[in-house]
């Protein structure tokens, strides 16, 4: 056998993991959970007299991820993309279930709750269900055109409605519970995977016209349905067009509550375990939900968030990696589309914390509590660490 073609059989067999991606996890999976624990301890005691109950529930529902990332870890991702059609009706199913018998929390249906067990979240769910649904029917159907006319002559907008058809079902149902955080990181997604599925610019350049056209009016009009999400864009634009916080103590007091907070960090931080917004002054749980990268930059300051904000790059220049190295379509999109949910998701999250978009209650990977989050987050880099064991040889 020459030497070329025992490079070619090895190249066949499987990899390890992709070990950074690995750390990345384990890392964050450590920090996120000592966080939490640190955001919670005064709601933990309050509501439960007990300190360390948010902690014991995030790690269970590590665990329970941790599990479902070994088992998609190990079986070979073109054998899980092949239920992604059945995945993502049974997901639409649970959607339309969720908004008839969910359980009500603050006005929104979004939650199943069965007896004493844990709540599920659906929409969560359906992060995972459409990237694996969109990277399998994206790799049976990527598209050539040599002009942007003929692209549209050759049945573009046909092909981008099915597309479309598929993307709007999911995301009405999300918005209907409300939920506009959720469906906006679903469509950003599916979005850019489309547009990345093309070969070449005339593709490229059709995806950001119709996606433009289509898109940002119906994303327009899903925000300002709802008067609760005109008025944190009512707030966004006093903060970016005037300097100050449109009323305070009223639509504003979320934001104001977490700027005092970032502003009282500075450079350096109060210290681990030395917040001040944590005692109740921030809206509901959000201290250890969804505002928990404001209590890391008030704790640990400017470099603490520089931090976590280098770990995400370093995880989108890893995922696109993986992506480019991988043995075929399916391995690409489903890696790209992992790779841009959770990073899209986690820049989400912290823009609106340090006032650069409207809060959109968008959970941060890893540093905001929560089952179905943590579970599904786990499960897609389970997928992802599977597709780094038959990325290409160097």
């Amino acid at each position: 056998m020459s030497r070329k073609q025992k490079r070619k059989k090895r190249s066949k067999k499987q990899n390890g993991v992709d070990k950074p991606i690995l750390f990345f996890i384990i890392a964050m999976a450590i920090f996120g959970a000592i966080m939490i624990f640190d955001a919670s301890v005064y709601n933990a005691n309050q509501v439960f007299n007990d300190q360390f109950y948010f902690l014991k529930s995030q790690m269970l529902w590590l665990f329970i991820g941790g599990i479902g990332m070994y088992i998609l870890s190990r079986i070979p991702y073109k054998q899980t993309l092949k239920i992604s059609t059945g995945f993502l009706l049974f997901i639409i199913i649970t959607l339309i279930l969720v908004l008839i018998s969910g359980e009500v929390t603050n006005g929104s249906k979004r939650w199943f709750e069965i007896g004493s067990l844990p709540r599920v979240q659906p929409a969560e769910f359906a992060k995972l269900a459409t990237v694996m649904y969109f990277a399998s029917w994206l790799s049976k159907n990527q598209y050539s055109y040599k002009s942007l006319e003929d692209a549209f002559k050759k049945g573009f907008l046909k092909n981008f409605l099915s597309f479309l058809f598929v993307l709007v079902i999911v995301a009405l149902l999300i918005v209907l519970e409300p939920d506009l955080g959720t469906a906006l990181i679903i469509c950003s997604t599916a979005f850019i995977m489309f547009f990345l599925s093309g070969k070449d610019r005339a593709h490229s350049m059709a995806s950001i016209a119709v996606i433009g056209v289509v898109g940002i009016p119906l994303g327009i009009i899903a925000a300002v349905l709802e008067p609760y999400r005109l008025s944190r864009i009512q707030t966004f634009l006093s903060l970016l067009l005037k300097g100050e916080v449109a009323d305070p103590q009223g639509s504003g007091y979320q934001l104001q509550q977490i700027l005092i907070g970032i502003g009282s960090g500075g450079i350096w931080g109060k210290g681990f375990g030395q917040s001040r917004q944590r005692f109740g002054y921030l809206v509901e749980n959000t201290a250890f939900t969804d505002s928990t990268f404001a209590i890391i930059l008030e704790e640990l300051g400017l470099w603490g968030g520089i931090i976590i904000i280098s770990a995400w790059i370093f995880f989108l220049w890893r995922g696109f990696k993986i992506a480019k190295k991988s043995p075929d379509d399916k391995g690409k999109f489903l890696a790209v589309g992992i790779t841009i949910w959770l990073t899209c998701q986690a820049f989400f999250n912290m823009a609106a914390n340090v006032g650069l978009i409207p809060l959109t209650g968008i959970p941060l990977p890893f540093l905001t509590y929560g089952g179905s989050s943590t579970i599904v987050t786990m499960m897609a880099l389970g997928l992802l660490l599977n597709i780094s064991r038959y990325t290409k040889n160097a």
